[in-house]
């Protein structure tokens, strides 16, 4: 069921563009899809677009304004230097060498990025039919971001699994540099009361049954 089909056909002819963005973004429901570095949300949620729901990837989303945003590049050259950038591009390997070894530097390059990810997404958002929309993002409870989600949904893998993921991912990221990143998100144990849905993302046909069930729940 589409979120135009909650209203009658000759009301929907009434409203106006403006009205009717402003109804989706009140009413289209938003789920939170996370999980640590090397759980597999990205794949989750490719298994969620599958089944027709869109999917907004938070994290891509945020590189691309820190490359495009002439406000958010100059507060990030601001906090970070000249060398944030190389040659006009985000230089991702420098600023992650900053932030993952300083919290506060992370702390405040997050209040730069999320406010402008979070306009992205209502403009995205305002586009989108359907039911509801998945909005994954690496750090979702650690911010609060979950409050403006209905649903959220967490990915578990055990964490040896998930660095042994990563280093065959990123050959040029060493144990170490995973571990830093990992010390920067709450540990599974702190999210699992938080989170409405479970996915243990061990077996892939697995993984794909239990998107399914919380499909079909959250579009009931």
């Amino acid at each position: 069921m589409t979120l135009e089909a909650c209203l009658p056909s000759d009301r929907r002819s009434e409203l106006g563009s403006f009205i009717w963005t402003i109804l989706i973004i009140k009413y289209m429901k938003v789920v939170g899809l996370t999980g640590g570095i090397g759980s597999g949300k990205s794949t989750v949620a490719k298994m969620f677009q599958k089944l027709g729901v869109p999917v907004y990837i938070a994290d891509d989303e945020a590189k691309k304004l820190m490359n495009s945003d002439a406000s958010v590049k100059k507060q990030v050259v601001q906090l970070l230097g000249d060398d944030a950038y190389d040659l006009g591009e985000l230089n991702r390997s420098y600023i992650a060498g900053v932030v993952f070894n300083d919290a506060s530097k992370l702390e405040q390059l997050n209040a730069i990025v999320h406010p402008a990810v979070a306009h992205h997404f209502d403009m995205w958002k305002s586009k989108q039919k359907g039911v509801y929309v998945i909005k994954e993002a690496a750090i979702l409870f650690e911010n609060d971001g979950y409050k403006q989600c209905d649903y959220t949904i967490l990915v578990l893998v055990p964490e040896e699994e998930r660095i042994q993921r990563v280093l065959k991912r990123d050959n040029n990221t060493t144990r170490k540099q995973i571990r830093s990143r990992m010390n920067n998100q709450w540990e599974d144990a702190q999210k699992i009361p938080l989170a409405d849905f479970l996915i243990y993302n061990i077996d892939l046909k697995n993984t794909e049954n239990q998107v399914d069930k919380i499909h079909r729940e959250i579009s009931s």
